[in-house]
């Protein structure tokens, strides 16, 4: 794969995500006599271990974004099955007791979630695969596409939503399925039919776990349910965002994480965020996630290749749908799912994976088309990427054969 001359790449990629980890520690550092308090563990612990988790993110971001992306693309086969292999171990490994779910590979003090390497394998395989469909046109054949999105949709259902009971993660890997499928120009009529499926297996996973059930209750009914335990943490989060006021309470002063809010360090982290920083500092926040799946669709509008670019959107997909998720759980628009919002959240194997998934597109941002055309003409930037990801069916218009002035002239 010929990703063509390189150039400087974005570095406001590296800016923005360094902008929100330095969030989730200031938050964490600040809520560090509460958690203490709460875990009867010193106040810096969970500061020193977000900062090792930083650091080994630096080294995660520095791999993916030096080491080709056709080596990615080449062993994404041996990634999946690598990361199979580490959710059969967190599945057979003894649980914390703590924390039951099979969810953690764990040696010694040393563990990571299973979940973070899945996902990050999924979307370079699934790239692969999209890309291969586009290549061969088999993106609307029954046996070679759609069958074998069933079935990784069937196993996702069973090891991920029943086996490790997490149904968050598992809606963060369908929706970068289907978003992947639907840029790639997947037929419309067997996306309707995948979602009847996901459905399906969605009141299955809710209707066969009790937990799920109170929780859906409690969503539906959460003034009448704050006592349960399935309610609980719903309501205690939008207790802490409607603290926080316009301005918020400011860095120290947060009540909530003193035992009130649960998982206050990672899964509710954005509830103790409000609370701290306010209703503007919430906008501020939600605004740098924006901005930073901004860049990456520029990038991903303005590259000319098929899996790079289904690579970015996956991605976007991935972090995108796990902000959405955290943040919609804490103001009471989506049930509570137990996930962590990304840079922010404390939790090292999150962070790391994450910024493995922002090394790749930082990596394919110093290979984008846009320089070679005037910044000022944007009609002749729309006309020469008619073609690219956000016509949706990508590809669709480009001969490879041809230089961009030769398509520019062309067209």
């Amino acid at each position: 794969m010929d990703l063509g001359r390189k150039h400087q790449p974005d570095y406001w990629i590296i800016v923005i995500c360094s902008i929100l980890l330095a969030v989730g520690v200031v938050i964490i550092y600040a809520i560090g006599p509460a958690l203490k308090v709460t875990t009867n563990l010193s106040g810096s612990y969970y500061t020193s271990r977000q900062i090792l988790a930083i650091v080994l993110s630096i080294v995660a971001f520095t791999l993916t974004a030096k080491i080709p992306i056709s080596k990615w693309r080449q062993y994404s086969k041996w990634l999946v099955v690598f990361a199979l292999g580490a959710t059969f171990l967190a599945i057979i490994l003894p649980v914390n007791p703590a924390y039951p779910a099979h969810r953690w590979v764990r040696f010694g003090s040393i563990s990571f979630q299973s979940i973070e390497l899945v996902k990050f394998a999924a979307v370079i395989w699934l790239a692969g695969f999209f890309a291969r469909a586009i290549k061969n046109n088999t993106i609307k054949d029954f046996g070679k596409t759609y069958k074998p999105l069933l079935i990784l949709l069937l196993i996702t259902g069973v090891l991920i939503a029943g086996v490790q009971s997490d149904l968050g993660s598992t809606a963060v890997l369908i929706a970068m399925m289907v978003i992947m499928a639907f840029v790639a120009g997947f037929p419309l009529k067997r996306i309707f039919a995948l979602g009847g499926v996901i459905v399906i297996l969605l009141i299955l996973a809710i209707i066969i776990f009790p937990y799920r059930r109170a929780r859906i209750e409690s969503y539906l009914h959460p003034s009448s349910n704050c006592s349960s335990a399935s309610g609980y943490q719903a309501c205690q989060a939008l207790i802490a965002v409607g603290s926080g006021g316009i301005f918020g309470l400011g860095l120290g002063h947060s009540v909530q994480a003193y035992g009130y809010e649960p998982e206050a360090s990672n899964d509710s982290i954005f509830a103790i965020y409000a609370e701290t920083f306010g209703f503007i500092g919430s906008v501020a926040l939600v605004g740098l996630f924006l901005a930073l799946f901004n860049r990456f669709k520029n990038v991903a509008e303005n590259i000319d290749d098929e899996f790079s670019q289904l690579l970015i959107i996956g991605i976007i997909a991935w972090l995108g749908t796990q902000t959405l998720i955290n943040v919609g759980a804490m103001v009471g628009i989506l049930p509570l799912k137990g996930i962590t919002l990304p840079f922010v959240s404390y939790g090292g194997t999150s962070i790391v994976f994450s910024a493995g998934a922002v090394g790749l597109v930082f990596q394919l941002s110093g290979y984008t088309k846009r320089n070679s055309l005037s910044q000022n003409d944007n009609n002749k930037r729309r006309i020469a990427y008619e073609g690219g990801t956000y016509g949706r069916r990508i590809g669709r218009s480009r001969n490879p054969d041809l230089s961009n002035s030769q398509e520019l002239e062309e067209k």
